[in-house]
């Protein structure tokens, strides 16, 4: 059995990533957009070709790495949209790269914040919602406009997928703040955080998957976990949740 870590922690491993091995943020948001992308992948059954996405973004790191997924699924040959829940200058300055990036490449949304009125309509055909709104950073209930692009998101009937955390989500608790959104799966990432496997959390959380954001096992070490190979059999692991801990699912595939 692993322990999850607590939100504390994460912040830690960020920062020694960064300031310890040189990792950047730049880096670090490619590998969760990247693995965000692949696990949208194997939710639409292993082919993204014309398939619809929406991408609901808010600001920090958690929206990067949403806008970097967005960039992979457009590659791949999915239809996608991103919906912007604040002014790009709000985003912060590494997702506003990637932000940049999908204007240039022409992805629909990436130019200009949605509002709540016209996110009914953008998601109503959707196969595939992905939220990164909010992350681990989150203090107390969700915030507009925020709050309505969750109740949004939980108005349809497209496969939900949750980037680290369900918005809405308290990381270490696992309460779910009003309004929370309700996903099928969630790729968290680096190390399951405590909140996710709390019983008041599984019906938000969905499936639970874990993603490989290259942290190096000295981080993982000073953080008190020990990582030994997880990560041996590829980038992204099917999470079982036990009693206050977690392990590796046998099978590696999507429920």
């Amino acid at each position: 059995m692993l322990r999850p870590i607590s939100v504390a922690q994460m912040v830690e491993v960020d920062r020694l990533m960064v300031a310890d091995y040189g990792i950047t943020l730049l880096q670090m948001m490619e590998n969760a957009g990247r693995g965000l992308a692949e696990m949208a992948r194997r939710l639409l059954g292993g082919n993204t070709a014309e398939r619809k996405a929406v991408i609901l973004i808010g600001r920090g790191n958690n929206g990067g790495g949403g806008l970097v997924a967005a960039r992979h699924l457009a590659n791949a040959g999915a239809g996608v949209n991103v919906a912007l829940a604040g002014e790009p200058d709000q985003l912060g300055e590494v997702p506003e790269h990637q932000r940049r990036i999908l204007v240039r490449v022409g992805v629909a949304g990436a130019s200009r914040p949605a509002s709540a009125d016209e996110l009914p309509a953008l998601l109503a055909d959707a196969d595939l919602l992905i939220d990164a709104l909010v992350g681990y950073g989150l203090r107390g209930p969700p915030r507009e406009p925020i709050a309505s692009f969750i109740r949004a998101a939980n108005a349809v009937t497209a496969l939900r997928l949750a980037l680290d955390l369900p918005s809405g989500l308290d990381g270490d608790e696992g309460v779910p703040r009003e309004p929370c959104l309700r996903a099928d799966a969630t790729l968290t990432l680096a190390w399951p955080k405590a909140g996710l496997l709390a019983a008041a959390a599984r019906p938000f959380v969905g499936a639970l998957y874990l993603a490989d954001i290259s942290v190096p096992a000295q981080v993982y070490h000073a953080v008190g976990v020990e990582r030994s190979t997880l990560f041996a059999g590829g980038p992204i692991v099917r999470v079982r949740i036990l009693d206050g801990a977690w392990e590796p699912a046998e099978s590696q595939e999507t429920a």
